[in-house]
């Protein structure tokens, strides 16, 4: 299990945001590493967990418990069979390109060592957005991507420190549940009667998962 790539945005000017000012970092590409990887602070405040990488939404994007987004290439392989063109390690705004990681069926509070100093921890699958189909440039993105749910994940930084191209990726610590970040992803999107069954992956879980599983216990029962 290893890095391919790791991944920066800058802002990028665009017409499909739906944003005021219309700008993006979505449009991520590989650099040389090294790169420094730190928690950036609450949502809403703290961007990307990533030095230089650019998250110009932070209504929705950014902060301690999606500071970083990891996609399997394996994943990117199977998109590129379905979707019939080429996609590069980066194009789906993602900060990790990864090799031999089933990020999708990661669970959340699932650890990873990164080179020889970063831990991150999963938090979360990641939810499409009409920025993401834009970028893309296919019909129905949205649909397609949530059907699928190889979501990939997200994660927030127990260890700082830097990470670069070719680094080895270890699993440090697999929790005790069956919570995954496509299950997380699936529960609070297309198959809400999940939602109780996150509620075993504890604090680790995203907090807005977390407490969208607390309140549909609370209104439906567990």
């Amino acid at each position: 299990m290893r890095l391919l790539s790791v991944n920066l945005g800058r802002p990028k000017a665009v017409p499909y945001t739906g944003q005021p000012q219309g700008l993006t970092g979505i449009d991520k590409r590989p650099v040389e590493g090294p790169v420094r990887v730190s928690a950036p602070g609450p949502k809403g405040v703290g961007g990307s967990g990533l030095a230089g990488d650019a998250v110009c939404e932070l209504r929705h994007h950014g902060g301690d418990d999606q500071a970083v987004y990891a996609v399997a290439r394996e994943d990117l392989d199977a998109w590129e069979h379905e979707l019939g063109r080429p996609l590069g390690n980066g194009v789906f705004g993602e900060n990790l390109t990864t090799a031999g990681l089933d990020v999708s069926g990661a669970r959340i509070g699932e650890r990873w060592r990164i080179g020889s100093e970063v831990v991150l921890e999963v938090t979360a699958g990641r939810i499409p957005c009409l920025t993401f189909q834009g970028h893309l440039g296919e019909q129905q993105w949205v649909k397609r991507f949530t059907h699928k749910a190889a979501t990939g994940a997200y994660l927030r930084v127990i260890v700082a420190g830097d990470v670069r191209a070719g680094d080895a990726v270890e699993i440090v610590h697999v929790p005790d549940h069956e919570v995954t970040a496509r299950m997380q992803f699936q529960a609070v999107t297309t198959h809400r009667e999940l939602l109780p069954r996150l509620l075993a992956a504890g604090e680790a879980l995203h907090p807005e998962a977390l407490a969208a599983a607390r309140k549909y216990v609370a209104e439906h029962g567990g």
